[in-house]
């Protein structure tokens, strides 16, 4: 079965900068579109991220000019750096297909920024 493995999180402070990573256990991403989401505590699971096969981006509306997706097929990995981060940007963060079925999610990473 394919897993995936997030990581790169940590605690920063408002204004500072992570990387995060995703592999993926097989070469399951070409095709698909790949998402970043996020749990906050007592919050649902939200999409802040995707990127097409080929490239194009989607962003949601608090992290755009933030968040930069990425990913590199020939690793099975998929990015995002977080530039410019906030207090309310903390959580758990995973990858994922963004649509379903998706994979069985990983343990994410968790990024606290603190103010």
């Amino acid at each position: 079965q394919v897993h995936l493995v997030e990581s790169g999180g940590g605690l920063v402070q408002a204004g500072e900068s992570l990387r995060l990573s995703c592999v993926a256990s097989g070469s399951i991403f070409s095709t698909k579109i790949m998402a970043w989401f996020r749990q906050a505590p007592g919050k649902q699971r939200e999409s802040v991220a995707h990127i097409f096969a080929a490239g194009t981006t989607y962003y949601a509306n608090d992290v755009k000019g933030r968040f930069t997706i990425s990913r590199d097929n020939a690793r099975n990995s998929v990015y995002l750096q977080m530039n410019s981060l906030k207090p309310e940007d903390t959580a758990v963060y995973y990858c994922n297909y963004l649509i379903q079925p998706r994979l069985p999610w990983g343990q994410g990473t968790q990024v606290t920024v603190s103010s």
